[in-house]
């Protein structure tokens, strides 16, 4: 039981570290509302490269080694087949900057306000809608940081650290348009804090579903699933929107560094920690 709770606490920890990287997204808007959205790009591009390392060269890599090339595949794609049903319920983030309704033309100066306050309504709702959305996108990103420390420390701490980096433009996106309509910086901050808590609860809900004793081919399995979910998160999210932010010369160099970076990681973790602290 003690070793439960430790694996517990270690997730719960390590998804508090990636969940409250949004809050660091919500300090680019709030420090500058015209966030530099090249440097956005190159981190997304470079977390998009720590997500391909951890997913292909680790994830899926041990469980086709632990329990067979078919089954590592199954596991694989049904992790890929689950997230992609998903996202169809998941409002796509917007990651550009609301456009200033006192640029446009108005027949006078009580319609323009009326405009200005209906496009400001229509933002916070597009504010919230992506809150919301990505709240339920960090959902199996926390199960995920579970299921890996349930591996042990270094699956569990890389997973944390690639999604952190991939939650800081996501906190960008809700932070901007709620920061636009509303002109509060408390407001835009919060808000963009309060949707990467999800993390956390999707850690207290696969802790509830799973018992930290799982059979051990049936965590390599789960572990393929998330290898899925990554891959299919960085290439159907991450990577568009690292080619649109800085170009894609620049994003794939980003996503090359990030690779290496992940795997020297991973090479360092495997030598550096003490045996018993991986379970």
């Amino acid at each position: 039981m003690d070793l439960q709770l430790h694996v517990f606490y270690r997730a719960l920890g390590l998804s508090f570290v990636g969940g409250l990287s949004t809050a660091i997204g919500a300090l680019f808007v709030v420090l500058n509302p015209a966030p530099n959205l090249k440097v956005l790009g190159l981190l997304q591009g470079f977390a998009a490269g720590l997500m391909l390392s951890i997913s292909f060269l680790d994830l899926a890599h041990n469980a086709l080694n632990s329990i067979g090339f078919l089954k590592g595949n199954l596991w694989f794609f049904a992790g890929v087949l689950f997230f992609g049903f998903i996202i169809k319920f998941i409002p796509e983030p917007d990651f550009s900057p609301p456009a200033d309704p006192s640029e446009k033309e108005a027949d006078d100066g009580v319609s323009g306000k009326d405009m200005m306050r209906k496009h400001r309504r229509q933002v916070l709702f597009s504010g919230i809608i992506t809150a919301v959305g990505i709240s339920l996108h960090n959902l199996p990103e926390g199960m995920a940081v579970f299921l890996g420390s349930v591996k042990g420390l270094h699956v569990g701490l890389n997973l944390a650290v690639a999604i952190a980096l991939h939650n800081i433009p996501e906190g960008v996106a809700v932070a901007l348009p709620i920061y636009f309509a509303t002109k509060s910086k408390k407001k835009a901050f919060y808000t963009a804090a309060f949707s990467g808590l999800a993390e956390p609860l999707g850690v207290v809900a696969v802790a509830l579903l799973f018992p930290s004793s799982l059979n051990p081919d049936i965590l390599e399995g789960l572990l393929g699933s998330v290898g899925g979910v990554m891959a299919f998160l960085t290439l159907h999210e991450m990577l568009p929107l690292a080619f649109d932010y800085c170009g894609q010369k620049q994003a794939v160099k980003a996503v090359f560094v990030g690779m290496a970076c992940m795997s020297a990681s991973l090479y360092f973790l495997e030598v550096s920690l003490p045996k018993e602290i991986s379970l």
